[in-house]
């Protein structure tokens, strides 16, 4: 049994063998086959754990969207998202999301407990808490040294610390600032 499964079936469906596939809601990028889908999901995976799902609604977030002049395709969905992460935070629960690849949301609910959704994949490909995902850092220089272009694309928290290029040349210290002579890229 994976981490995963651990979080997002109750132990019921794990002792009925239920596959993590049958605890996922998928929808396109452009919004849900019929109104209301995502939260009934939403709601019925938030009773499965034993909570009441109070609040668990979108049809305000839909109404209010109804009326956006700057709404354009594929908004919808992401302020549908964002607005039941916030409502399930307050459940003790967690909106998360599969990144399969394809331009749908591939959409799953794990009460918050003690562990944090990091770390996790499904069928190798990542599991997140709902939200932006955080920003790689992308870094570029010119070699001091041999005038070689450098680049790297960094993920959050990682640095440059003690980096040297192939021909030798110093160009980071130990807390992953630039040396002197070593000037970054805009």
């Amino acid at each position: 049994m994976t981490e995963l499964e651990e979080l997002v079936l109750t132990p019921g469906e794990r002792a009925q063998g239920v596959p993590v596939d049958r605890v996922v809601f998928t929808m396109d990028w452009t919004g849900e086959d019929r109104p209301g889908l995502l939260a009934a999901f939403v709601a019925g995976r938030v009773r499965a754990f034993g909570v009441e799902p109070a609040g668990v609604d979108t049809d305000a977030v839909r109404h209010a969207a109804e009326t956006d002049p700057a709404l354009v395709r594929g908004d919808l969905p992401v302020r549908l998202l964002d607005h039941l992460a916030g409502v399930l935070a307050d459940l003790g629960c967690t909106l998360a999301v599969w990144d399969s690849g394809t331009d749908s949301y591939e959409v799953l609910v794990a009460p918050t407990g003690e562990r944090e959704l990091s770390g996790l994949t499904y069928q190798g490909l990542p599991v997140r808490a709902w939200g932006p995902e955080p920003e790689e850092t992308l870094v570029s220089l010119n070699c001091p040294g041999c005038a070689q272009m450098l680049v790297w694309q960094l993920p959050p928290a990682e640095t440059l610390a003690d980096e040297h290029c192939d021909c030798g040349a110093a160009l980071f210290d130990a807390s992953g600032q630039p040396l002197p002579g070593v000037t970054l890229h805009d």
